[in-house]
């Protein structure tokens, strides 16, 4: 199972924490990934001076996420990684 951790503390909240959320879920149902990708929140990451929501996919690096740039990064850092089979593209 591949977890994306996207954190809810205060600052990230500020910067659109939730809105990340959403997206993910709505990626994740899209593709058919329930199975195998899950989000989670956390609280502080300890990225707060960064411009973005701070989140990590299982226990990769903390990154700075704009909600802009969700679909993106789900694309690069998730479906990219995800095993043959799982889903649908």
């Amino acid at each position: 199972m591949t977890t994306i951790y996207v954190c809810i503390g205060s600052a990230c909240h500020l910067k659109g924490s939730y809105d990340v959320i959403n997206r993910l879920q709505a990626l994740i149902a899209k593709h058919e990934l329930g199975e195998s990708v899950e989000v989670r929140a956390k609280f502080c990451m300890g990225n707060c001076g960064q411009d973005g929501v701070s989140v990590s996919v299982d226990d990769g690096p903390v990154c700075s996420l704009l909600p802009a740039d969700t679909d993106a990064f789900f694309e690069e850092q998730v479906l990219k990684n995800c095993p043959a089979g799982a889903g649908k593209a």
